[in-house]
């Protein structure tokens, strides 16, 4: 479910739409490197691309947060695989 919150960064209130999910792992992440929470929002702020909202730098954080935590799931492509010979899209 996505919820509004509230957060101030850089002395400015602002307001985040984003799911349960994404908001705990967030937290999550500012625990494990001992971070407040609106400091490691700011720092996804600031290195966001333009045009990218700040929800969805968020949870783009978060889903590169989690893939470099765990080994890739095994597919039909390897590194190496050129882009000619992947398989069809089923």
């Amino acid at each position: 479910m996505i919820v509004k919150r509230s957060i101030t960064i850089r002395g400015h209130r602002t307001s985040i739409s984003i799911e349960d999910a994404f908001w705990s792992r967030l937290q999550q992440v500012a625990s494990t490197r001992d971070l407040a929470l609106a400091a490691l929002v700011a720092s996804i702020d600031t290195e966001r691309s333009p045009g990218t909202n700040l929800s969805s730098a968020i949870r783009l954080f978060v889903l590169a947060e989690a893939l470099s935590a765990e080994p890739p799931a095994p597919g039909p492509f390897s590194p190496d695989t050129p882009v000619d010979e992947a398989p069809p899209h089923a």
